[in-house]
C-alpha cells in the first residue's frame, strides 16, 4: 500500500463571474481528473444552453438549476492529486445569497485562492471575501488574477490589479510577503497546469504548483478531544451511537469523556466503548475523522445534535457570555444592542443576544468605540450572551471550536470568532 499523501482543503473564493468555477474545471480537466469524454458532453450541453465556454464551469456546477442560471449555488467538492498533497477543492459561491455555503467552505479550508478577473478588477465584495477568509481562519492565501487573455496578457494590467488587491490585504491583516499573485486564464488554461507561453514576463508558479507551496496543514491532534455531534442513532446490537467529526484531539476506546451540555445542561459523563467508521471498528480516531462512537453511560435521550464529546479531564466551557470579533456580511438593515439571532457554532444552533457593541472597524480601517449599530462591511468587537447552553472556546485555546456564523430569517448575516469568554459556574 503506497502511503497516502496528506490531505488539504483549499477553497476558491471570488466575485461572481471572476471565473472561479471555470478555473477549477480547467484544473480538473488538464490534470486528468475529468475525462475528455465528460468534457465533450459538457461542451455540448453548454452550447445547448447558449453558454459557449461554460463547459469548464459545468464540471463544478452539476446542479441543473445552476447550469441554466450559470451560477454556483452549493459548495462543490472535487479531488486533485498534486506532487505533495491530495487536495479537496471547495468552489465557494460568490453570490450574496449563497454566502452561508461560502462560510461553511471557508471554515473547512486550510488554504484559499482569491480569484479576481483582470478586466473587472477589485469588486465591492472582494473586501468581504477577504474578511471572511481571515475571520474563518484561512491563513494561507494566494491571489489569482484571472482572464488575462481578455486584457491581452498585459503585465501592466496584472500589476495594477495586484496593487489594488494588496491595499485590501493590508487592511484585513494579511502579510503581503506571504501572499503570492498568479497571472492566469482559466478559460484558455494559461498557468493553470501548463506554463503559459503568452506571458514571458510572469515568473511565478502555476495554480497546480501553488498547491504544493501552501504549508502542510497541522492536524490538531495535540489539542484536547472535541467531537461535535451531527446525529445520534440507535443501532441494534450496539445501542446509542452518536456520530460526528472529530475537530481536535484523539479518541480511543477506554477514554473517559463528558458530553456537553447534554440534556442536563451540565454534561453527561461516560467512557468510550467502541469507535467505528465505514462499519469497521477502529483502535483510535483523530482530528478530521468522521466516526460513530458508543459511549458507556450515554443513552439516546441524554444527548443530541450540537452537543460536544470532550475529554473528561479537559472539558470545553459552557459559556455564560463571550466576546467575539464579528464581520457583518449581509444584514438587511443594521445590528444594534439587544439583537438576538441564531448562532451556528460547530453543529449547534443557539439564539444569542448582542449585549454590547464594544468597538467597530470600518472597511477603511477607522475604529469607533461603542457604536450605536453595525452595518454590512463593518467588523466589530462585541459582547454576546447565549440564550441557551452553548459550548464554545476561545480562538487562542482552540480555533476549531471558536468560529460561528450568524443566521436570521434564512440568511447568513454575519460570521465571527470568539476571542474571550466567561464560563458558566455550576
Amino acid at each position: 500500500m503506497a502511503k497516502e499523501k496528506p490531505s488539504m482543503n483549499v477553497v476558491f473564493v471570488g466575485h461572481v463571474d471572476a471565473g472561479k468555477s471555470t478555473t477549477v474545471g480547467r484544473l480538473l480537466f488538464d490534470s486528468g481528473a475529468v475525462t475528455e469524454q465528460e468534457m465533450t458532453k459538457l461542451r455540448a450541453e453548454a452550447e445547448k444552453h447558449g453558454k459557449v465556454g461554460f463547459e469548464f464551469a459545468y464540471v463544478m456546477d452539476k446542479i441543473k438549476e445552476e447550469r441554466e442560471r450559470g451560477v454556483t449555488i452549493d459548495l462543490a467538492y472535487k479531488k486533485v492529486v498534486t506532487q505533495k498533497y491530495e487536495v479537496t477543492i471547495i468552489d465557494a459561491p460568490g453570490h450574496r445569497d449563497f454566502v452561508k455555503n461560502m462560510i461553511t467552505g471557508a471554515s473547512q479550508a486550510d488554504s484559499g485562492f482569491l480569484v479576481i478577473a483582470a478586466p473587472a478588477g477589485v469588486q465591492p465584495q472582494t473586501i468581504e471575501h477577504l474578511w471572511l477568509m481571515r475571520t474563518m481562519g484561512v491563513s494561507n492565501l494566494a491571489v489569482l488574477i484571472n482572464k488575462m487573455d481578455e486584457v491581452g496578457y498585459a503585465e501592466d494590467k496584472f500589476k495594477k490589479n495586484k496593487e489594488n488587491v494588496e491595499k485590501l490585504l493590508k487592511q484585513v491583516g494579511y502579510k503581503l510577503e506571504n501572499v503570492p499573485f498568479l497571472a492566469i486564464s482559466g478559460l484558455k488554461g494559461d498557468n493553470v497546469i501548463k506554463k503559459s507561453s503568452n506571458m514571458a514576463w510572469y515568473k511565478g508558479p502555476t495554480v497546480m504548483e501553488q498547491f504544493d507551496q501552501f504549508p502542510l496543514p497541522e492536524k490538531p491532534t495535540s489539542l484536547p478531544l472535541r467531537m461535535p455531534l451531527q446525529d445520534v442513532y440507535e443501532i441494534t446490537g450496539i445501542g446509542t451511537v452518536p456520530v460526528g467529526k472529530i475537530e481536535t484531539g484523539i479518541m480511543k476506546p477506554g477514554q473517559k469523556v463528558i458530553v456537553l451540555p447534554g440534556r442536563s445542561g451540565r454534561g453527561i459523563p461516560g467512557e468510550v466503548k467502541t469507535i467505528e467508521a465505514h462499519h469497521e471498528q477502529l483502535p483510535e480516531a483523530g482530528a478530521g475523522d468522521n466516526v460513530g462512537v458508543n459511549i458507556r453511560g450515554v443513552g439516546k435521550k441524554d444527548v443530541a445534535r450540537g452537543d460536544v464529546v470532550c475529554e473528561a479531564s479537559k472539558p470545553a466551557p459552557i459559556v455564560e457570555e463571550f466576546i467575539a470579533q464579528v464581520a457583518v456580511i449581509n444584514h438587511p438593515t443594521v445590528i444594534a444592542k439587544g439583537y438576538t439571532p441564531v448562532f451556528h457554532v460547530h453543529t449547534a444552533q443557539v439564539p444569542c443576544q448582542f449585549v454590547e457593541l464594544i468597538e467597530k472597524s470600518s472597511p477603511d480601517g477607522t475604529k469607533t468605540p461603542n457604536p450605536d449599530f453595525l452595518k454590512n462591511g463593518d467588523v466589530a468587537k462585541v459582547r454576546i450572551k447565549p440564550m441557551g447552553n452553548l459550548v464554545l472556546e476561545k480562538q487562542a485555546d482552540n480555533p476549531h471550536m471558536s468560529r460561528f456564523a450568524i443566521r436570521d430569517a434564512g440568511a447568513t448575516v454575519a460570521a465571527g470568532v470568539c476571542i474571550d469568554l466567561t464560563a458558566k459556574k455550576f
